[in-house]
Parts: structure tokens; C-alpha cells; sequence
């Protein structure tokens, strides 16, 4: 069980504070951990409300940002926003998966890191927020944490060849090239999970999961490029 007191590391770490710290442990409890330890509430109703949440949030955002886009690019541009890729980069950076109550088997199977369970847990955490403290404070966190994927994605007009554009990018700043590992295989061989990951100068820029190579590179790609948007954004 996740102590309190790394409930309250957890809030101090992404400067909110829960008035029901009920509500918080249940958006950090994932179902494996309900049906290990009945009677504890798990976190997928508030995944539900707090989807519908963010798109709201994202849709009018959107909206006002950018008043000429025709609905086609508005609901193209959200999809990238909010797809799964995105929220468990979110996730990673405010370490969430760390602070998750998850079953011992989905732990050992790498459930903290899995891009679905964080994407969800993010979900979760934002409807938490929203029945806590309304829904402007839950519309100033997801937009907060959203930032720097949507202006990428606005980079880039909604379509995602991320790959192309981190090789312009880079190739501004060196002719040095990049290339793409896949770290990691996990499933049968009929529902594999691929993990990639971006390298340039020796350093690994981003990390990306998908069902295809192909789609896991570009989800490192996008990565490193949201991670290139956010330190342009504190300059």
C-alpha cells in the first residue's frame, strides 16, 4: 500500500493538494490492486470522468487557439493531444507510475511503466481533481501538463511524422546523424509491444512504445521532440 506520507511527496511534487486524499488514492489504484485486496476502490471510474474531462478542456482549448481551423484539423490536432503515447508521457514526467498501488503480478510484468496504465492513471487523476476542486483547477493541470505536446503538435499541424521533423530539426544543429533502437519485445508474437528509442550523440532523446517498429519510433520521436519544445519553452 502507498503510505500517506508518499501521497503527500506526490502532491508537493506536482504543487497540488487534495482536499479528500480518498479521492487521490483511488486514482493511484489500479484495478490489479482491487482484486488482490478487496474492498479497495480502484481507479477506473475516474479514468471515465476524467477522459471526458480532458476533452473538453483540450476541445475548447483548441477552439479559441485556433479560431480558422476547420473541425477536421481541430479533431485531428486533439487526437494527437490526447492519444495514448502522450498522457503516459505526461505520466513519466511527473514520475506517476511510482506512487501507483498496482497487484503483484502486474508490478512484476512491468505495469508501472506500461503506457496504457499511466495514460489511464493520468485520466484518473485529472477526474480525481475535477469532483476535488472544480473543474478550472482541473482545466489550469491538464493544460499546464499538456503544453508542450500541444504546441508540438501544432508544429506540426496535427500530423504526426514525428520522425521527419526531429531529423530537420537536429540537422539544424548538427550533421551528425540519428538512429533508432528497439530496447525492448514484449507479447506473443501475434500482440507484440515494441519500445524504441531515439539516439543522437550517444544519448537516448526519447523512448516510444507501439504495436509496430515502426509506430514505437515515431512515438520516441514525438517524445524528444515535446522534450525539445519544453526546454525551448524555459529559454
Amino acid at each position: 500500500m502507498v503510505p500517506f506520507t508518499n501521497l503527500a511527496e506526490f502532491q508537493e511534487g506536482i504543487g497540488l493538494f487534495w482536499r479528500d486524499p480518498d479521492l487521490l488514492l483511488e486514482a493511484l489504484t489500479h484495478s490489479s490492486f482491487s482484486y488482490e485486496h478487496p474492498g479497495h476502490r480502484h481507479n477506473q471510474r475516474l479514468e471515465f470522468l476524467g477522459d471526458a474531462v480532458l476533452e473538453i478542456v483540450v476541445s475548447e482549448h483548441l477552439y479559441r487557439r485556433l479560431p480558422d481551423a476547420p473541425e477536421g484539423d481541430l479533431t485531428k490536432i486533439r487526437a494527437a493531444v490526447v492519444c495514448e503515447p502522450a498522457l503516459a508521457h505526461v505520466a513519466r514526467e511527473m514520475n506517476l507510475g511510482t506512487y501507483l498501488r498496482m497487484g503483484r503480478g502486474e508490478e512484476l510484468s512491468g505495469g508501472r511503466e506500461r503506457p496504457s496504465v499511466l495514460a489511464d492513471a493520468l485520466e484518473a487523476l485529472l477526474g480525481a481533481l475535477y469532483l476535488d476542486q472544480g473543474l478550472e483547477v482541473a482545466r489550469w493541470f491538464a493544460l499546464q501538463s499538456l503544453e508542450p505536446i500541444i504546441s508540438a503538435t501544432l508544429a506540426g499541424k496535427g500530423e504526426a511524422d514525428y520522425k521527419t521533423r526531429l531529423q530537420e530539426l537536429l540537422q539544424k544543429r548538427s550533421p551528425e546523424p540519428l538512429r533508432y533502437v528497439i530496447i525492448k519485445e514484449e507479447g506473443p508474437d501475434h500482440n507484440k509491444l515494441f519500445t524504441a528509442g531515439v539516439v543522437y550523440r550517444g544519448k537516448v532523446l526519447g523512448r516510444g512504445t507501439g504495436r509496430t517498429k515502426k509506430e514505437a519510433e515515431q512515438h520516441a520521436a514525438r517524445e524528444a521532440l515535446v522534450s525539445f519544445e519544453r526546454v525551448e519553452q524555459h529559454h
